[in-house]
C-alpha cells in the first residue's frame, strides 16, 4: 500500500467552522420580526419580574434554537448590571427523552454537580420532581428553563408542573420561566388546555427562511468562513435559492455551501463556482438519500417502497394503516413474512429521522385519537434509485 500523508491546505477556507450549525454569530440576521417578538417576551426578566413562559414553534432549521441562545447570551450579559437580579439558565434537548420523568431527571442532573447525579430509573416520579424543585430553590433567583424539541415529551406532567411550581408552593426561592421549542407545528394543539394556557403565555412563530433571508445568513457566514475573493459571483445566491426551494432550512443551505467549498478544495480549485454548488447538491442528495436507502434493511426498504407506490398514485400523505396494507401485499409478493405493525411504525420513524420521509401527527381528541400521515421528503426518482437493487430483484 502506498504511503499516505496529510498536508494542510488553506486556499479556500479561513474559518471553516463558521459554516457549522454550532457556530454562534455575533449578530443573528434574517429573523428581525421573530427576534423583536422574542425580545419583548423576555423583557420581564431584565425588569426583575416573574418571567413569562414562552413557546417557540416552526419547522427545523428556521432559527428557533439559534435565536434562543443569541438572546439568552445578551440577557445574561445585561442582567449582570441590574441590582438584585440573579439570572440562571438551564437548557436540555428533549430528543430521546420520551417522558416527563426522563426530562425531569435530565434537568436535575443539569442543575447538580457531576459527582451528585441521579439515575434514569429507580425513583418514584414524585421523588424526582422533589429533587428538581429542591435544586431550583437551591439555585434561587430567576431561572429560565429551555426545553428544546419539547414535543418529544409524550405526557403533560412536567409541562403542567413547571409553569405552576411557584404558585403551587413547590418552589419558594426561585422565579421560573419555561421556554419550550418545538419543530412540530401541531404540537401546541395536542396539549391539554390547562397546559397550553400556562406554557404558551407568549408564542413566537418562526416562518421558513425565504431566499433573501437565507442570502443574509450565508453572506454573514461566508465572510468569516472563506478567504477573500474565493467565492464566484452567484454562489451564495444559488445556495440560498436551493435552500429556500427545498425547505427554507438554513442548515441545509449552510451544508450546501460547506460541501461546495469542500469540493473546490478537493479539486485544488482556487475559486468556488456555481458548478461546485450543483455538484455538491447532487452529492449531498446522493449521499444522504440513495446510500442511506441502499444500506437499509429489506423490510425497511419494502416499507419505503410501499409509500413510494402510494406517492406515484397521488395517494400521499398516507396514514400508517394504508402504508401497512401496501407493505404487507408487497412482502407477500416477495415471498417474505410481513413484520408486525409496530415494526412498520418503527421503520417509518427511522426513515423520518433519516430525512427520507416526513410525517405530520394529528390529534382528533378522545374520539379520534392520534394518528400520523407520511409522505416522501425526497423526489420519487431519488428514492427509486436507492431502491434499485430491491426493484431489480423483484419478480
Amino acid at each position: 500500500m502506498a504511503d499516505i500523508s496529510f498536508t494542510p491546505t488553506n486556499s479556500i477556507f479561513e474559518r471553516r467552522e463558521a459554516l457549522l450549525e454550532e457556530w454562534t454569530p455575533e449578530e443573528l440576521v434574517g429573523r428581525d420580526e421573530e427576534l423583536q417578538q422574542y425580545h419583548a417576551a423576555l423583557q420581564p426578566v431584565i425588569n426583575n419580574e416573574t418571567p413569562s413562559n414562552i413557546f417557540l414553534y416552526g419547522k427545523s432549521g428556521v432559527g428557533k434554537t439559534a435565536a434562543t441562545r443569541y438572546l439568552l447570551q445578551a440577557l445574561e450579559r445585561d442582567a449582570k448590571a441590574v441590582d438584585q437580579l440573579d439570572l440562571y439558565t438551564v437548557e436540555i434537548n428533549c430528543d430521546g427523552l420520551n417522558s416527563s420523568y426522563q426530562a425531569a431527571v435530565s434537568l436535575v442532573n443539569e442543575l447538580r454537580d457531576p459527582t451528585n447525579q441521579i439515575s434514569n430509573t429507580g425513583y418514584p416520579q414524585a421523588s424526582v420532581y422533589q429533587f428538581l424543585f429542591d435544586e431550583l430553590d437551591r439555585v434561587g433567583g430567576t431561572i429560565l428553563i429551555v426545553l428544546d424539541e419539547v414535543d418529544h415529551i409524550e405526557d403533560d406532567s412536567l409541562l403542567y408542573k413547571l409553569p405552576r411550581a411557584r404558585s403551587n408552593g413547590d418552589v419558594t426561592d426561585a422565579k421560573l420561566g419555561v421556554i419550550g421549542i418545538s419543530n412540530d407545528l401541531d404540537f401546541r394543539n395536542q396539549l391539554s388546555s390547562k397546559v397550553r394556557s400556562s406554557l404558551c403565555e407568549k408564542e413566537v412563530s418562526f416562518s421558513a427562511y425565504n431566499a433573501q433571508e437565507l442570502q443574509l445568513v450565508l453572506q454573514q457566514r461566508e465572510a468569516v468562513a472563506f478567504k477573500d475573493g474565493v467565492l464566484d459571483d452567484g454562489v451564495v445566491e444559488m445556495c440560498a435559492a436551493y435552500g429556500a426551494k427545498d425547505s427554507g432550512d438554513a442548515r441545509q443551505a449552510l451544508d450546501l455551501l460547506l460541501e461546495a467549498g469542500d469540493l473546490a478544495r478537493e479539486q485544488n480549485a482556487d475559486v468556488v463556482t456555481e458548478l461546485h454548488v450543483q455538484n455538491a447538491r447532487n452529492r449531498l442528495q446522493k449521499d444522504q438519500v440513495i446510500e442511506g436507502i441502499k444500506n437499509y434493511s429489506n423490510h425497511g426498504q419494502l416499507v419505503l417502497y410501499a409509500l413510494t407506490v402510494l406517492a406515484e398514485r397521488n395517494e400521499t400523505p398516507a396514514r400508517t394503516r394504508d402504508i401497512l396494507a401496501a407493505y404487507e401485499q408487497m412482502a407477500e409478493q416477495e415471498g417474505m413474512s410481513p413484520v408486525s405493525e409496530r415494526s412498520v411504525r418503527d421503520y417509518l420513524g427511522e426513515l423520518e429521522q433519516l430525512g427520507i420521509i416526513s410525517a405530520t401527527e394529528y390529534n382528533q381528541g378522545k374520539g379520534g385519537g392520534k394518528y400520523k400521515e407520511h409522505e416522501l421528503a425526497q423526489s420519487i426518482s431519488s428514492v427509486k434509485t436507492g431502491l434499485s437493487e430491491l426493484l431489480d430483484s423483484s419478480p
